[in-house]
């Protein structure tokens, strides 16, 4: 179970790592990058073409202010990219989330909230349950503890308040 990661610049790390942490607690091997789309195009292409040669089933891209790197990716790969707009920009995030919701009809790019690279690596996760049944089983397990989770939390809050 393969996926990679890539970011536009060292400074997005801090955005991405909870994406990493989810991965690999499902035992997801996690390739990551920091390849611009802009300053690193041939070396961005060359780990395209590794990742589609090497069983690599989803990508997770995350790029600030005109975000190129997420349509670039999907440019050049039939694998499933998920695109994390990121603040850092005047425009704090929207400038990305446009780029990148915006691809051309034949060239999609899923796309999760501004720094949403938790749900991201989710989608992740779904996407490649589809084909591994351990993910499946997690994924159920995970979301029956966030039922428990919201089910005790409005208890205390009965308890609290009535």
């Amino acid at each position: 179970m393969k996926a990679a990661i890539i970011m536009g610049s060292t400074s997005d790390l801090s955005k991405v790592e909870p994406a990493v942490e989810i991965l690999k607690k499902y035992n997801v091997q996690v390739a990551v990058r920091c390849l611009s789309a802009h300053r690193a195009h041939k070396e961005l292409s060359a780990f395209i073409d590794e990742i589609n040669n090497d069983g690599t089933e989803v990508v997770i891209t995350a790029a600030g202010m005109a975000a190129a790197l997420p349509g670039v990716v999907a440019s050049q790969t039939v694998l499933p990219v998920i695109g994390v707009p990121l603040s850092g920009s005047v425009l704090d995030g929207t400038d990305a989330l446009y780029s990148i919701v915006q691809m051309p009809s034949g060239i999609p790019v899923a796309t999760v909230a501004i720094n949403g690279s938790k749900n991201a690596a989710w989608l992740a996760l779904q996407i490649m349950a589809v084909k591994h049944p351990e993910i499946r089983e997690g994924l159920l397990k995970e979301r029956a503890k966030m039922q428990e989770d919201a089910l005790k939390a409005n208890e205390e809050m009965k308890a609290r308040f009535n």
